[in-house]
């Protein structure tokens, strides 16, 4: 079945508003902007639906206007249930110049024989601040289904100006490969990966804060540096709540306890005085 999901940002007197938002079953929005004067939108993504289901399509767009402040939230864990073939989700996002997106769902759980692609592909323009998440789990750890899923793949391609930046490719096929080997989940059941793109902040001071601030027990974590003014940080663990919740820390971090290149960079609209 296919499900469709379109939305479209707009600025109004330097606040960023819905103008569009299109959805089919099972997808449903709500918007849960706590302060409705603040630059910044908070939408969550909702679903009728237990989960993902043989079959199942979804095809989702995103369209961020200039120097508008999207963050997209989910309602609860993405279940992949049982499938006897496959199912599929695209998701388009397109940011126009000074344009913010914050994404970091909740953590996906294949269930046993479930097969999911995921194909994403996001577009910056210049000036733009992205922080994008994503978390696996082994699946239903308490009912033992570890790694008991046919295959999980999410494709993810970053581009900056149209050149393409960064491919994300991860590839879980447990009947195929040793999930557990070095250079694997080297015997933990969780991982997750955050990337944070912004043409203007001081990244290498930025990762030095972030490793301090965020290293903890029974997780271990790496960060890299992209080709581009940003950061990858991937994390592997045995909880998919405790790293969901360390994402989230990290991208609030970098949304209100950043330097304030970045608090420029996402509300233009202030006045000088702010940023300095």
């Amino acid at each position: 079945m296919i499900s469709e999901l379109h939305i479209q940002t707009a600025l109004r007197e330097q606040r960023t508003y819905l103008k569009k938002a299109y959805f089919t079953t099972p997808f449903k929005i709500a918007d849960i902007t706590e302060n409705k004067k603040a630059a910044k939108l908070t939408l969550m993504l909702m679903s009728s639906s237990p989960g993902i289901l043989n079959g199942d399509d979804y095809r989702i767009k995103i369209e961020i206007a200039q120097n508008t402040h999207l963050e997209l939230q989910t309602q609860s864990y993405q279940r992949i249930f049982t499938m006897q073939e496959s199912a599929s989700q695209t998701m388009e996002v397109r940011l126009a110049s000074g344009a913010t997106f914050q994404y970091v769902p909740h953590p996906a759980v294949p269930h046993k024989a479930s097969n999911f692609t995921s194909k994403n592909k996001i577009f910056l323009e210049e000036n733009c601040t992205l922080i994008w998440g994503e978390i696996l789990t082994c699946g239903r750890k308490l009912n033992g289904e570890v790694f008991s899923f046919t295959k999980y793949h999410n494709l993810t391609q970053i581009y900056l100006r149209n050149k393409l930046i960064i491919k994300e490719n991860l590839l879980v096929q447990p009947a195929a490969f040793n999930v557990n080997k070095l250079g694997q989940m080297e015997g933990f059941t969780h991982q997750a990966s955050l990337i944070f793109i912004n043409e203007k902040v001081a990244i290498e001071k930025l990762i030095t804060q972030i490793s301090q601030e965020f290293n903890q027990e029974n997780i271990v974590f790496g960060i890299s540096l992209l080709p581009v003014n940003g950061f990858l940080v991937r994390l592997l663990g045995q909880k998919g709540e405790v790293l969901f919740d360390c994402l989230k820390n990290i991208a609030q971090f970098l949304e209100r306890e950043h330097p304030a290149e970045i608090i420029k960079a996402c509300t233009p609209e202030l006045p000088e005085v702010y940023a300095n």
